[in-house]
Protein backbone atom coordinates (compact mmCIF):
# COMPACT_ATOMS: atom_id res chain seq x y z
CA UNK A 1 0.00 0.00 0.00
CA UNK A 2 1.07 3.33 -0.74
CA UNK A 3 -0.34 6.92 0.50
CA UNK A 4 0.14 9.64 -1.12
CA UNK A 5 -0.63 13.15 0.89
CA UNK A 6 -0.45 16.57 -1.07
CA UNK A 7 -1.80 19.56 0.22
CA UNK A 8 -1.05 23.22 0.88
CA UNK A 9 1.82 25.16 2.84
CA UNK A 10 0.87 24.71 6.53
CA UNK A 11 -2.01 21.89 5.76
CA UNK A 12 -0.40 19.36 7.79
CA UNK A 13 1.18 16.97 5.47
CA UNK A 14 4.45 16.18 6.87
CA UNK A 15 3.06 15.65 10.23
CA UNK A 16 0.22 13.73 9.55
CA UNK A 17 1.91 11.31 7.11
CA UNK A 18 4.19 10.75 9.56
CA UNK A 19 1.60 9.78 11.90
CA UNK A 20 -0.69 7.73 9.29
CA UNK A 21 3.02 5.88 8.69
CA UNK A 22 3.51 5.23 11.83
CA UNK A 23 -0.21 4.03 12.64
CA UNK A 24 -0.14 1.75 9.75
CA UNK A 25 3.46 0.68 10.18
CA UNK A 26 4.40 2.20 7.05
CA UNK A 27 7.57 3.63 6.36
CA UNK A 28 7.66 7.74 5.74
CA UNK A 29 8.91 9.72 3.07
CA UNK A 30 9.13 13.02 2.14
CA UNK A 31 9.65 15.58 -0.49
CA UNK A 32 9.66 18.65 1.25
CA UNK A 33 12.66 16.98 3.56
CA UNK A 34 14.59 16.27 0.47
CA UNK A 35 14.45 19.79 -0.91
CA UNK A 36 15.52 21.11 2.51
CA UNK A 37 18.85 19.19 2.11
CA UNK A 38 19.26 20.16 -1.33
CA UNK A 39 18.61 23.52 -0.29
CA UNK A 40 21.28 22.68 2.96
CA UNK A 41 23.60 21.50 0.90
CA UNK A 42 23.59 24.60 -1.93
CA UNK A 43 23.79 26.71 1.76
CA UNK A 44 20.47 28.79 0.32
CA UNK A 45 16.82 29.31 1.97
CA UNK A 46 14.47 27.01 0.71
CA UNK A 47 12.40 29.92 -0.64
CA UNK A 48 15.82 30.65 -2.94
CA UNK A 49 15.61 26.95 -4.02
CA UNK A 50 12.41 27.20 -5.00
CA UNK A 51 13.02 30.14 -7.14
CA UNK A 52 16.19 28.72 -8.37
CA UNK A 53 13.56 25.81 -9.66
CA UNK A 54 11.56 27.95 -11.61
CA UNK A 55 14.75 28.28 -14.08
CA UNK A 56 16.70 25.45 -13.18
CA UNK A 57 14.67 22.39 -13.87
CA UNK A 58 17.13 19.71 -12.78
CA UNK A 59 15.88 20.05 -9.37
CA UNK A 60 12.71 19.10 -9.26
CA UNK A 61 13.47 16.51 -12.78
CA UNK A 62 15.72 15.00 -9.52
CA UNK A 63 12.70 15.34 -6.90
CA UNK A 64 10.62 13.51 -10.07
CA UNK A 65 12.63 11.01 -10.67
CA UNK A 66 13.00 9.70 -6.91
CA UNK A 67 9.25 9.90 -6.66
CA UNK A 68 9.06 7.47 -9.60
CA UNK A 69 11.41 5.13 -8.89
CA UNK A 70 9.95 5.20 -5.28
CA UNK A 71 6.66 4.42 -6.56
CA UNK A 72 8.26 1.62 -8.85
CA UNK A 73 10.42 -0.48 -6.77
CA UNK A 74 8.77 0.09 -2.75
CA UNK A 75 5.65 -0.86 -1.72
CA UNK A 76 3.88 0.10 2.24
CA UNK A 77 4.98 3.77 2.73
CA UNK A 78 3.50 6.67 2.66
CA UNK A 79 4.67 9.68 1.22
CA UNK A 80 3.90 13.29 1.86
CA UNK A 81 4.76 15.45 -1.89
CA UNK A 82 2.62 17.79 -3.49
CA UNK A 83 3.15 15.52 -6.64
CA UNK A 84 3.43 12.54 -5.30
CA UNK A 85 -0.66 11.94 -6.34
CA UNK A 86 1.24 12.50 -9.94
CA UNK A 87 4.21 10.40 -10.17
CA UNK A 88 2.86 7.49 -8.28
CA UNK A 89 -0.63 7.04 -9.20
CA UNK A 90 -1.09 3.35 -8.10
CA UNK A 91 -1.41 5.38 -4.56
CA UNK A 92 -4.06 6.36 -2.12
CA UNK A 93 -4.10 10.04 -3.15
CA UNK A 94 -4.94 12.08 -0.28
CA UNK A 95 -5.17 16.62 -0.44
CA UNK A 96 -5.21 18.37 2.79
CA UNK A 97 -5.93 21.44 3.32
CA UNK A 98 -6.69 24.28 5.15
CA UNK A 99 -7.29 28.30 5.61
CA UNK A 100 -4.75 30.48 4.86
CA UNK A 101 -4.23 31.64 8.59
CA UNK A 102 -4.20 28.45 10.14
CA UNK A 103 -1.47 27.75 7.89
CA UNK A 104 0.14 30.59 8.83
CA UNK A 105 -0.06 30.38 12.47
CA UNK A 106 0.57 26.61 12.26
CA UNK A 107 4.12 27.44 10.33
CA UNK A 108 4.80 29.93 12.86
CA UNK A 109 4.24 28.14 16.00
CA UNK A 110 6.34 25.33 14.46
CA UNK A 111 9.61 28.33 14.24
CA UNK A 112 10.17 26.49 10.64
CA UNK A 113 14.13 28.05 10.40
CA UNK A 114 13.72 27.06 6.73
CA UNK A 115 10.89 29.20 6.45
CA UNK A 116 13.06 32.23 7.74
CA UNK A 117 9.92 33.91 8.62
CA UNK A 118 10.26 36.00 11.93
CA UNK A 119 6.57 37.42 11.88
CA UNK A 120 2.64 36.23 10.92
CA UNK A 121 3.15 38.55 7.72
CA UNK A 122 6.41 37.51 6.51
CA UNK A 123 5.43 34.03 6.87
CA UNK A 124 2.14 34.90 4.72
CA UNK A 125 4.21 36.52 1.84
CA UNK A 126 6.17 33.49 1.48
CA UNK A 127 3.33 30.86 1.57
CA UNK A 128 1.72 33.35 -1.63
CA UNK A 129 5.20 33.63 -3.23
CA UNK A 130 6.13 29.57 -2.89
CA UNK A 131 2.55 28.65 -3.76
CA UNK A 132 2.67 31.07 -7.41
CA UNK A 133 6.47 29.77 -8.11
CA UNK A 134 5.00 26.05 -7.76
CA UNK A 135 1.73 26.70 -9.67
CA UNK A 136 4.10 28.18 -12.14
CA UNK A 137 6.29 25.09 -12.09
CA UNK A 138 4.01 22.45 -12.08
CA UNK A 139 1.81 24.02 -14.83
CA UNK A 140 4.84 24.68 -17.16
CA UNK A 141 6.84 21.26 -16.19
CA UNK A 142 3.98 19.29 -16.72
CA UNK A 143 0.23 20.71 -17.44
CA UNK A 144 -1.08 20.15 -13.75
CA UNK A 145 -3.14 22.74 -11.83
CA UNK A 146 -1.84 22.19 -8.77
CA UNK A 147 -4.44 21.15 -5.92
CA UNK A 148 -7.30 19.90 -8.78
CA UNK A 149 -9.97 17.99 -5.91
CA UNK A 150 -10.31 15.77 -9.39
CA UNK A 151 -7.22 14.35 -8.99
CA UNK A 152 -6.92 13.03 -5.26
CA UNK A 153 -9.50 9.91 -3.40
CA UNK A 154 -10.03 11.85 -0.14
CA UNK A 155 -10.06 15.74 0.72
CA UNK A 156 -9.68 16.96 4.05
CA UNK A 157 -10.03 20.31 5.12
CA UNK A 158 -7.38 20.50 8.25
CA UNK A 159 -8.41 23.45 9.48
CA UNK A 160 -9.76 23.21 13.03
CA UNK A 161 -9.06 19.41 12.81
CA UNK A 162 -5.75 17.92 15.17
CA UNK A 163 -3.43 15.97 13.40
CA UNK A 164 -4.64 12.48 15.20
CA UNK A 165 -7.86 13.23 13.51
CA UNK A 166 -6.94 13.90 10.33
CA UNK A 167 -4.78 10.83 10.58
CA UNK A 168 -7.48 8.77 12.20
CA UNK A 169 -9.76 9.98 9.19
CA UNK A 170 -7.11 9.06 6.07
CA UNK A 171 -6.85 5.43 8.06
CA UNK A 172 -10.63 5.35 8.07
CA UNK A 173 -10.87 6.00 4.58
CA UNK A 174 -7.83 3.38 3.70
CA UNK A 175 -9.38 0.62 5.66
CA UNK A 176 -12.59 0.88 3.67
CA UNK A 177 -10.58 0.28 0.11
Amino acid sequence: MIITIAGTPGAGKSSVAKLVAKKLKLKHYSTGDYMRQIAIKRNISLMELTKIAEKDKSIDKELDKWQIKSGKTKDNFVIDSRLGFYFIPNSIKVLLVANIDQCIERIFQQKRTDENAPTKEAIRKKIIAREKSEKKRYKALYGLKIYDIDDFDIIIDTSDLTIKQVADRIIGYVRKQ
